[in-house]
């Protein structure tokens, strides 16, 4: 079995981590399971406390259903929170999904896409215009290319299909949140099956944590439960 194959399968990963502040707003992060184990990461630095829930990350290959799956989640734990924030981009879903968080009156992290969450837009905009056919992967999709790339877009079914998709492509730029070895070596092999070349570039957690850093309050209590 190859790398990519025994990576464990976090693409429909939906769960809920409480982890609450005494005293404190109680606050709720709906985010992309995509960056559950970032998130999670960030929640046990200095950003302080706050609950995260997270819709699965398959929902990208359906991204007309985000919006309204957003919203059942929103109006499921409106009750329990003094603010909801989303960790989501737009992900294809032409600005309904900001239509609906204003209707809701929910704030989103900024940017189009978890690419220009983790790198900035200006250095996504910069290497699209060095570029215009690159692939981006994050760490979550370099250890989920398998099912979600290869077997989202039936490439294993139909490898012919391989250059309708990625034709006009020349490379595979991996963002990577963290110096793993391993992962590099996945993106490697990503861009090997696609017949890309493959780069690298560290972005850490970039705008994601930035974004949490200037909503939360910071502490390191525990909400009674």
């Amino acid at each position: 079995m190859n790398a990519v194959a025994t990576q464990a399968d976090e693409t429909e990963r939906e769960g809920y981590w409480a982890r609450r502040a005494a005293g404190a707003r109680k606050v709720l992060v709906i985010a992309c399971g995509a960056l559950a184990r970032e998130i999670l990461v960030l929640r046990e630095g200095p950003l302080g406390a706050f609950d995260l829930t997270c819709l699965p990350a398959s929902l990208h290959n359906r991204p007309e259903r985000i919006p309204e799956a957003m919203r059942a989640r929103i109006r499921a734990h409106r009750a329990d929170y003094d603010e909801i924030l989303c960790l989501y981009g737009d992900c294809g879903t032409g600005g309904m999904l900001d239509r609906m968080l204003e209707e809701e009156g929910v704030a989103r992290i900024p940017g189009d896409h978890c690419y220009a969450f983790f790198a900035g837009e200006p250095d996504i905009a910069a290497l699209m215009e060095a570029e215009p056919g690159t692939f981006f992967l994050t760490d979550f999709l370099a250890r989920h290319f398998q099912r979600l790339v290869v077997e989202g877009l039936g490439l294993d079914r139909y490898p012919q299909l391989l250059g309708d998709y990625f034709g006009h492509y020349r490379r595979v730029v991996l963002l990577a949140q963290t110096e793993d070895p391993a992962l590099t070596a996945l993106g490697e092999a990503a861009a090997a099956r696609l017949g890309l070349a493959f780069e690298r570039r560290f972005t850490g957690y970039g705008g994601l944590q930035a974004f949490l850093a200037r909503k939360l309050p910071v502490t390191e209590a525990a909400w009674p439960v």
